[in-house]
């Protein structure tokens, strides 16, 4: 299969890399500080808590412990999260390819294969932000939970799984 981002032309590449990097980096750094108001007793981890909630009963603790203003924040933060998805996804996606080089052996296929999974990875992140948004504006009732913390479960295997492939690269020659 090959990599989702081939027709980039070579010489656009890095450029192109560093530049979603780094858009995902600040991004990042926002959320850091969107994140402080919604740490609590109940979500220790903040929005990764109530990301990894899975039941009714967590998820309701989660957003009891939130003021209104941190239920602000947390609903300012899933709407944003929408222009993180494409940049992270591209920053890592672009990391692969270059990773990927011009090897033609298995890390170059699985790099391929991962490369589309990051963007797969962004879709399992929208529907979560989905279910998560249904449960923060009062839906709290099953299965929204139980959907946003599979979906936030495979995003995270994914963009790990993509991240350590394309951190790897350097070890697999052709």
């Amino acid at each position: 299969m090959k990599h989702p981002l081939e027709f980039i032309p070579l010489n656009l590449r890095k450029p192109l890399f560093y530049v979603f990097f780094a858009m995902t980096i600040a991004i990042f750094g926002i959320f850091n500080i969107l994140d402080q108001p919604l740490r609590t007793d109940s979500a220790p981890n903040g929005i990764v808590s109530f990301e990894l909630a899975r039941k009714v009963d967590s998820a309701q603790s989660i957003v009891d412990s939130w003021d209104a203003n941190a239920r602000l924040f947390a609903a300012f933060g899933l709407g944003f999260d929408y222009l993180f998805m494409p940049t992270y996804a591209l920053a890592l996606s672009l990391g692969l390819l270059l990773a990927m080089g011009n090897k033609k052996n298995r890390y170059a296929v699985f790099a391929g294969w991962m490369g589309w999974g990051v963007f797969v990875a962004a879709l399992f992140d929208a529907m979560e932000n989905y279910m998560l948004w249904r449960v923060l504006t009062g839906d709290i009732i099953s299965p929204y939970p139980e959907i946003a913390a599979i979906c936030a479960t495979i995003k995270f295997i994914l963009l790990i799984l993509g991240l350590v492939t394309a951190l790897s690269g350097r070890f697999f020659s052709n």
